[in-house]
């Protein structure tokens, strides 16, 4: 039996994604834009993933949020 190491690449992706989420509630603003990239990290790294495993709306899913997230920080500045 062979290992896909794909099917792996969920974990971390879970795992930046709370880091993200944590850092983006930060009221230092270094923190938020450390924040807004592993947001954007996780994003790609879910890409992958639902690419491998063939998740069509969770790979629409996070396009979109990474777009609003983008966005947003534009209007911020």
């Amino acid at each position: 039996m062979t290992m896909d190491y794909l099917d792996l690449l969920q974990w971390p992706a879970m795992i930046v994604t709370i880091i993200a989420a944590w850092l983006i509630a930060s009221q230092a603003k270094h923190k938020r834009l450390i924040g807004f990239w592993c947001f954007l990290l996780s994003n790609v790294l879910w890409v992958i993933w639902g690419w491998h495993v063939q998740a069509y709306a969770l790979i629409t899913l996070q396009i979109s949020l990474a777009f609003l997230n983008i966005r947003g920080t534009c209007k911020n500045e």
